[in-house]
């Protein structure tokens, strides 16, 4: 199957669309077929992949540079073209991904759409308001596609409450061999919290729709030590409204699963998140979470089992359940070793083949349509 992987964002870029997006290159390559990537261009080198990958030019974000956003280019489809491609798959289209959308339409072609971005939230998040605009963009992209994919039952159910149709539930996988409690490092650990400090953290964007201030509270409870790993725009605000937090910057690969392991407590504040790719890799890493009762992490923490879910945007009930977890090491125990064995089998490989089937389904429902 020859298969175009249109998506807003990819490696070197650090964050859940691009790292499906790779993931999903992987296992289409692995499995035999013949996947192409169109992504926009980044400032420096793009490293690895396990595809061809067509670049088309692209923007800083402006206020937030660590986002690209791509320009309009014939190199699109000229892609699509020259690939021959049976299916077309839009991850988390919104610019790039809408144009992809449209060439696929012009061609002919099936497209899948991945739905990954909360564009909703972060409207109220940065702009106060827009939610109906952003929602009017959403549903106009995958009601033209041919299948939509969500990541969790919740946003599942906000696609259809907004009148989009044709979705049906894609979670994400995670790498359990790369993620896994065995890596803990006292070394580290004695670095991070030289008075044998309890250690909770957080993982990724320092941005505003994080709100990763909501660990203030926890910065002030005794023998607790938070560390933040991950930069964006909000960093420097963060650095004046946690004190006493250690902050790591970015980590990726082997770096990265050696802090998970570390941590004793993994806490994620953000409240729009359609799946949350963190708490797994936490999970994983036999880290106990606690996460907001919203969005993406409702399917992922089985409260009072493997975390604690706690009301969103809510410092005071983020900073309760970091103490109960703090005061209790043989809970943390249980949440960990209960989180590990729940994420055993959502592997990328078994996850990736469920993308394939809905490809296959697609791809039978166009013949069908047809004949």
């Amino acid at each position: 199957m020859r298969v175009v992987i249109v998506t807003e964002s990819f490696p070197p870029d650090v964050n859940g669309v691009a790292h499906c997006a790779l993931q999903t290159a992987r296992h289409l390559a692995a499995r035999g077929h013949d996947p192409l990537v169109v992504a926009p261009a980044v400032a420096g080198p793009g490293g690895e992949a396990p595809c061809p990958v067509v670049r088309v030019p692209s923007l800083p974000l402006p206020g937030y540079p660590q986002v690209r956003v791509a320009l309009p280019s014939r190199r699109l489809a000229a892609a699509l073209t020259a690939h021959r491609a049976d299916v077309v798959h839009l991850a988390s289209p919104f610019v790039l991904g809408v144009r992809g959308m449209g060439v696929a339409a012009r061609l002919g072609l099936p497209a899948v759409a991945v739905y990954q971005t909360d564009l909703a939230g972060y409207a109220r998040t940065y702009m106060g308001t827009g939610e109906n605009t952003a929602w009017r963009r959403i549903r106009t992209v995958h009601t033209a596609a041919d299948r939509t994919l969500a990541p969790s039952t919740a946003a599942l159910r906000d696609l259809e409450e907004h009148g989009v149709p044709r979705v049906r539930l894609w979670p994400r996988g995670v790498d359990t061999v790369r993620f896994r409690p065995e890596l803990r490092d006292e070394t580290l650990r004695r670095e991070l919290a030289p008075n044998g400090e309890t250690i909770v953290g957080y993982v990724g964007r320092l941005a505003p729709e994080k709100c990763v201030e909501l660990l203030a509270g926890a910065c002030g409870l005794p023998r607790v030590r938070v560390v933040v790993v991950g930069d964006g725009p909000s960093g420097a605000s963060l650095r004046e409204a946690l004190p006493g937090a250690v902050f790591m910057g970015r980590r990726t690969g082997a770096d990265l699963a050696r802090i998970f392991a570390s941590l004793d407590v993994f806490a994620h504040t953000g409240p729009y998140e359609t799946f949350c790719q963190t708490v797994q890799e936490a999970m994983a890493s036999g880290v106990p979470v606690i996460a907001p009762a919203a969005g993406g992490p409702l399917d992922l923490v089985d409260h009072g089992r493997t975390g604690l879910l706690v009301p969103p945007r809510d410092t005071r009930a983020v900073t309760r359940a970091v103490a109960e977890l703090v005061a209790d090491p043989a809970r943390r125990g249980a949440y960990g070793h209960a989180g590990r064995a729940t994420v055993g089998g959502r592997t990328w490989a078994a996850v990736g083949d469920q993308l394939i089937g809905h490809y296959d389904e697609v791809l039978r429902e166009r013949t069908a349509v047809a004949a």
